[in-house]
């Protein structure tokens, strides 16, 4: 099945025309069609518009050369998370509000992607305006786990996550604010790259959270994220968070041979309530990487409850200035089509930024921001990164977001710290527990350290491929 190809094997065997383009599209259409009637990941599949890409890329393909160096996704089939704008492609955000909006422009992210010849598949499920860690706060119902169509993908990319975990596509795009790659990687058992803020455009993203928001990749493998990754970062004049710093080759970087990482451990990320698999196999994972040459250093990090806090009062404040946009003029339907997840984060954070209480939650979340990422500045001081379970529980029943209004605060209390920070992430998945649901690894880096981190994933990720968990794939 050529849909079970990743980004890597797709590209050589286009190279050595094995197969077409048409044809790799062909059949992750197929693959879709096949399985998304249990699953829920498209929200709008561009079948049509998928095949004239591929046909475009089988043209540029036969003249091989530069043309074929130049672009480097040149005829993958890739999907993209709902809250990406697509020129002339219905963009949702997983939310009503935007049923029927079809943006004039396409976002900085797809716009490179085009760029690169990458094949534009549809647009994934996800937790409206990126509300949730789970999608089932979608407005066009839950996206399923691949692994087990009764659990939860997680969120807010659970779309993007399932549709690599399912074969469904080659490459998949999705953004994190505070976990919304890396935990849905970690419960779909698929790589997850969350890059430092800035390293990559938000422009033309439906914001959620604007001094968090981190557009990244959903992958089969880490070789894959960093190949995304030399597509997707660099400066944008249309997103001044952007930096001008110069994009290295993140794919020739994972050929450097230092195993001798020192590698920060902190007891704080091991949380009371913690899942004992999910510990028992990160654990394990962390002395494997012992074993490869990496030195495990003891580190003191502030316990990650702490970020739960500010998270939440910062981001609902970004919140509800950010959909304060959505007046049903400009964007499609009025703001009676508002879920009630939206309308809860909007009050939150109107309260938090008004007259006498500005102070009393926003300023003191600003600041206890600032502290966080002191103490990850001095804990890099010692270690080159730092690994730590992704999310504290595999993935949890459909159902299991009823009733919990901080459903995804506490589920991605792990990821949450490196994201108000900024930090550059990655999920791993290091096994699969007794009733076969995915387990992830993070590995956290300084800003601006992808290259690191993705050098010491690969190392685990190639010194672990004969294992028999690896064997094993979602039965749908």
């Amino acid at each position: 099945m050529l849909s079970k190809l990743n980004i890597k094997q797709a590209k050589e065997g286009l190279r050595k025309k094995e197969f077409s383009s048409v044809e790799l599209t062909r059949a992750c259409l197929d693959r879709i069609k096949q399985t998304d009637e249990k699953l829920n990941v498209f929200v709008t599949l561009t079948e049509k518009e998928a095949i004239e890409q591929a046909k475009k890329a089988d043209s540029d393909l036969a003249l091989q050369g530069e043309t074929l160096e130049a672009k480097l996704l040149l005829g993958i089939p890739i999907a993209i998370k709902d809250n990406f704008s697509t020129l002339g492609i219905r963009t949702t955000a997983s939310a009503k509000v935007l049923d029927d909006y079809i943006p004039p422009f396409d976002s900085t992210v797809v716009k490179k992607l085009k760029e690169a010849g990458a094949v534009i598949l549809g647009k994934t499920n996800m937790d409206a305006w990126a509300h949730g860690s789970s999608t089932e706060a979608s407005d066009y119902g839950s996206t399923r786990n691949p692994w087990n169509i009764k659990h939860l993908p997680g969120g807010s990319s659970g779309g993007s996550a399932a549709s690599i975990a399912a074969n469904q596509c080659i490459g998949a795009i999705g953004s994190e604010t505070a976990g919304s790659i890396r935990q849905p990687a970690s419960w779909c058992g698929v790589v997850g790259l969350k890059p430092t803020y800035g390293r990559v455009s938000r422009f033309g993203v439906v914001a959620m959270g604007s001094s968090f928001d981190s557009p990244g990749s959903i992958t089969k493998t880490v070789y894959d994220s960093a190949l995304i990754l030399e597509v997707l970062a660099g400066n944008d004049e249309m997103d001044a968070t952007t930096t001008p710093k110069v994009v290295p080759s993140y794919t020739q970087a994972l050929t450097y041979k230092k195993s001798d990482f020192i590698i920060g451990v902190s007891d704080e990320y091991f949380i009371d309530g913690i899942d004992p698999e999910v510990e028992e196999k990160v654990k394990e994972a962390i002395v494997k990487l012992e074993k490869m040459g990496a030195k495990l250093k003891k580190i003191k990090l502030f316990d990650p409850k702490y970020a739960i806090d500010v998270y939440t009062i910062i981001q609902r404040s970004e919140v509800s200035s950010n959909l304060a946009r959505y007046d049903g003029i400009r964007y499609g339907n009025d703001r009676s089509f508002f879920a009630d997840e939206a309308k809860r984060r909007i009050m939150f954070g109107t309260h938090a930024l008004s007259s006498g209480y500005y102070d009393q939650y926003y300023n003191k979340a600003s600041k206890v921001r600032s502290v966080i990422i002191e103490d990850f500045k001095k804990a890099f001081e010692k270690v080159d990164v730092i690994i730590a379970p992704t999310s504290p529980s595999l993935a949890l029943p459909v159902g299991a977001t009823k009733d919990q209004a901080m459903f995804g605060e506490l589920s991605d209390v792990l990821v949450e710290p490196s994201s108000i920070a900024g930090l550059s992430g990655i999920n791993l998945p290091v096994g699969l527990s007794d009733s076969s649901l995915p387990i992830g690894m993070q590995i956290i880096g300084p800003q601006f350290a992808e290259e690191k981190v993705l050098q010491i994933a690969y190392l685990y990720e190639q010194g672990t491929q004969t294992e028999e968990w690896r064997k094993r794939e979602p039965e749908l």
